[in-house]
């Protein structure tokens, strides 16, 4: 894959009648044969300043083989997408968008040291300004950093208060130049800050080359976006990671300032990391230094086990590394998957023996469900390595009495319901269909809580759970599905919900959880 940084507009238009544009950009991409534009990602929105550095990044997947068509739309900061089209909240005007450049992704590939610029158009008669768009590699590094930072006795920057300290990571690009990786938050009216703990990737950090210089900027914030810079220093990973086990000192100290943002200055090496302002040193003969940066944990460049800071000093107080796995790592490792079939037998699919119900098979045609399952069902059954899937339907009458299920086994074995394939789930499926009679109401949680208690008793990481829900609309137990969502979270099982037909399913983008967290009585899911 490609890591596109989108990262630094310039030169915006000023839309805001009292201070500079909020902005954002969206990135939309365009699929091969279609002319259809679709939202990829957002970066975030950055206040007040009309030459934006962007901390969020765009990794893209590369095909040299392909033309992979790129529209990245720039607007103030409070917008919505709808249909493929920015579209701009009421309280926002349609003076609000600032430009679009259009771009190939193997144009930015292809430039010169991967940094393409880009005219910004869409308002007539208007200067946009322009985009710098780089590209880079990742590595396969999959390494994630937690760490925090403090300070003390950080230069006094505000006239009627101490100073409201930030500090601004940036990883050395491959040219020499920088490019923003994270922002903290500010710490407000003191001289002596203890920033929260934050998560970075490491390939975010210096793409997976421990050496490589990361240059670390320490600013007082201001309401109006001109944020002073108190002064900065550098280090590398591999300095950084030292302080798991010693005690680290970064001083702001005397020197040059390196520039920030993609087109910065080479990185800097002085022989103890400190925190400069250049301005200062140049205007004052007896500066030494704006304050020092120093970590508990490991020692890097001119940190002293136990050493009592004398000057101003930024302080590493916890640095910890984990690996972030993925599907394919914990399949290589043992992990199995095991895969379970939860079908709507309500009566708002129709009569089974009417064309107009989705659950009608023609000699020619399968149902809607079983479409769905079959789409579904023939990708996941590769990794499941039994090949045996239970099968439930829910919101029938059974026989002989007639008595409202919800979680029924279609091969009609209540202690052993597993299928033999996507082909055994289908003809068990047909079969159920002619013995049962469709009913209701839909109820998802008995069959969520059925497959949370099996996934519930081996937590080790060698069995995990996914759950197809194939329906056609309205959750009936909506609550109760919510309450059993957010308790299976914990448990290493997925839910894939699959609606069939023309209903509506906004209640299922609510289940998704992307925008926000499911949530229960007060409890949030651990993850979407």
């Amino acid at each position: 894959g490609a890591q596109g940084r989108l990262c630094v507009p310039r030169n915006l238009l000023d839309m805001d009648t009292f201070s500079k544009s909020d902005p954002v950009v969206v990135l939309f991409v365009q699929g091969a044969g279609s002319s259809e534009w679709k939202e990829f990602g957002r970066t975030e929105v950055i206040d007040n300043t009309l030459n934006p550095d962007f901390v969020r990044k765009f990794v893209l997947d590369y095909y040299f083989e392909e033309k992979q068509n790129l529209r990245f739309d720039v607007a103030m900061g409070v917008t919505r997408v709808r249909g493929g089209c920015l579209f701009l909240t009421a309280c926002a005007g349609v003076q609000d968008f600032l430009g679009q450049a259009f771009v190939a992704l193997g144009e930015v590939i292809g430039s010169q040291r991967g940094r393409l610029e880009r005219a910004l158009t869409g308002v007539p008669g208007k200067r946009c300004g322009t985009i710098l768009l780089l590209a880079e590699e990742l590595s396969n590094c999959r390494d994630i950093v937690t760490m925090q930072l403090c300070a003390n006795k950080l230069d006094k920057k505000d006239f009627f208060g101490k100073s409201d300290p930030f500090l601004v990571f940036y990883r050395s690009n491959e040219d020499g130049t920088f490019t923003i990786c994270h922002k903290t938050e500010v710490v407000k009216n003191t001289l002596n800050p203890v920033w929260q703990p934050f998560t970075i990737p490491v390939r975010a950090l210096c793409n997976g080359d421990y050496d490589r210089t990361v240059k670390i900027d320490v600013y007082d914030w201001d309401r109006d976006g001109s944020h002073d810079f108190i002064g900065e220093f550098a280090t590398s990973y591999r300095e950084l990671s030292r302080a798991q086990s010693q005690f680290t000192v970064y001083e702001v100290g005397a020197g040059r300032r390196a520039g920030g943002g993609a087109g910065g200055a080479a990185a800097l090496s002085p022989p103890r990391p400190q925190v400069l302002n250049p301005r200062k040193k140049c205007k004052k003969k007896k500066y030494v230094n704006s304050g020092t940066v120093s970590g508990a944990g490991a020692g890097a460049a001119g940190g002293r086990r136990g050493a009592q800071p004398a000057r101003p000093q930024v302080t590493l107080l916890s640095f910890s590394v984990e690996s972030e796995f993925t599907f394919v790592d914990y399949i290589r490792g043992g992990t199995q998957l095991n895969f379970t079939v939860a079908i709507d037998f309500t009566a708002s699919n129709g009569l089974p023996s009417q064309p107009t119900s989705l659950h009608y098979a023609s000699p020619y045609q399968l149902s809607a469900y079983a479409l769905a399952l079959k789409a579904v069902g023939e990708i996941i059954q590769d990794y499941d390595s039994d090949k045996l899937f239970p099968a439930y339907g829910f919101g029938a009458k059974l026989p002989p009495d007639g008595k409202i299920s919800h979680q029924f086994p279609l091969n009609n074995n209540a202690e052993n319901p597993s299928c033999a394939g996507i082909d055994g789930v289908l003809e068990c499926y047909l079969q159920s269909l002619r013995t049962v009679q469709l009913y209701g109401p839909t109820n998802f949680a008995p069959v969520i809580n059925q497959v949370a208690g099996a996934a519930a008793q081996v937590t080790d990481g060698s069995q995990y759970h996914v759950l197809l829900i194939i329906t056609d609309g309205v959750i009936s137990d909506m609550l109760q599905t919510k309450e059993a969502i957010v308790s299976a979270s914990a448990l290493p099982m997925s839910i894939i919900i699959v609606g069939v037909g023309p209903a509506e399913f906004e209640a299922m983008e609510e289940l998704d959880g992307d925008e926000v967290r499911v949530s229960s009585r007060g409890r949030y899911a651990e993850r979407d």
